[in-house]
């Protein structure tokens, strides 16, 4: 019993102190944040496409800091909307008004003392499904760069890919460029 209350202890420790360490966090342990992407209409995010259309995401997330096999990261609960307006490229983009919540992961791979470099991977549901997505399941991919304006406020610059996985015959995926607030407390 001493072993297992000496281990949890060290794990608690151990958990604290990569916690204020953390890129994304500093000192704090919680993050609320604010997201505006513009779609693209692409697939995937590498190479970067370059066709944007009139389909833009709204994004709110609660984030607590966590490690990722050591490296810190952040665990996020995340309510969003995408709206879609008119027709280009084929795409009658406003049936796509759907809103979607998931669950993420974002894992720092580079930072300096203001500045981090994030990579992050999600699963969620939309509301509907559709054409361009046939399932409500959803699997989401995101590249974050972010700068710390000061110990509570962060800006971050993404590129974020939603689709199914192919676990659905229709998969034309949802790709957004954006720019993120964040407030730690």
């Amino acid at each position: 019993m001493k072993k297992f209350l000496a281990s949890l202890f060290g794990i608690i420790f151990a958990a604290n102190a990569v916690a204020a360490d953390n890129p994304f966090f500093g000192k704090y342990e919680n993050q609320l944040a604010f997201h505006f992407g513009q779609g693209i209409d692409s697939g995937f995010l590498v190479p970067p496409p370059l066709r944007p259309v009139p389909f833009y995401m709204l994004h709110f997330q609660y984030s607590q800091p966590t490690t990722f096999f050591r490296v810190p990261a952040r665990q996020s609960l995340n309510i969003g909307q995408t709206i879609g307006f008119g027709e280009k490229y084929g795409w009658h983009w406003d049936k796509y008004s759907i809103p979607m919540v998931f669950i993420s992961e974002d894992v720092v791979l580079f930072h300096g003392k203001r500045w981090y470099y994030a990579n992050g991977a999600g699963v969620g549901l939309q509301a509907q499904q559709n054409e361009r997505l046939g399932a409500k399941l959803l699997f989401q991919w995101k590249m974050i760069g972010g700068y710390k304006i000061n110990d509570r406020m962060n800006v971050e610059l993404f590129m974020q890919h939603f689709s199914n996985a192919n676990t659905a015959r229709e998969n034309y995926s949802y790709a957004f460029y954006g720019l993120g607030f964040t407030y730690n407390f």
